[in-house]
């Protein structure tokens, strides 16, 4: 049985032992333009991909990010874990870089989960079904937020509650300095 690739694309600087470094630029062990579809690799190839403060710079347009998003599930073997670390929209670091084209969130990226999508039809949510109409599975299994200073400290010694935490999320910036997400590929033999 052949072995599945681990991919870190969009490597830049940070390249990672025991993965195929990807990136457009720099010095990566291959030289790939994720925007360009298809990849290189063959279909359920792929057994793990970390996308580490780079998803954010893909898709500008929204027919591009769809793409990525078929290529990525393409590409993936059935359970592949992929690892998704973006600055937070309302964080100084997403909103003063020019090359941000595109917010991520746990909450987006759920909404390429088929079960998700035959859930809300049920509900007769409003969201868009996109695991659906671009016939891709990815299944949100965890989500966590980075909270930046002075947030995290007083979140830690207990000087606001997750209520008082939550509200100040959504009133001010720079409260979540980064969103990390483990997605699972879902497919089906």
């Amino acid at each position: 049985m052949t072995e599945l690739l681990k991919l870190n694309l969009g490597s830049g600087q940070n390249p990672r032992t025991g993965y195929l470094n990807v990136d457009r630029a720099g010095s990566p062990d291959l030289w790939v333009d994720l925007e360009k579809v298809p990849w290189p690799w063959d279909t359920s190839s792929v057994g793990e991909v970390v996308f580490n403060h780079v998803l954010e710079h893909l898709g500008e347009t929204v027919q591009g990010y769809y793409g990525i998003i078929k290529e990525l599930y393409r590409v993936c073997a059935a359970g592949a874990a992929i690892h998704i670390v973006v600055p937070h929209p309302r964080h100084d670091d997403f909103l003063s870089d020019p090359t941000h084209v595109r917010i991520i969130t746990p909450r987006s990226l759920s909404l390429f989960s088929k079960a998700q999508n035959r859930q809300w039809a049920k509900e007769k949510s409003a969201n868009s079904p996109l695991g659906l109409y671009l016939d891709v599975d990815f299944e949100v299994e965890s989500a966590s937020f980075i909270l930046e200073e002075p947030w995290a400290s007083q979140f830690v010694n207990k000087q606001i509650s997750d209520e008082e935490l939550h509200q100040a999320t959504l009133r001010y910036n720079n409260v979540v300095k980064e969103i990390r997400v483990v997605m699972k590929v879902i497919k089906t033999a």
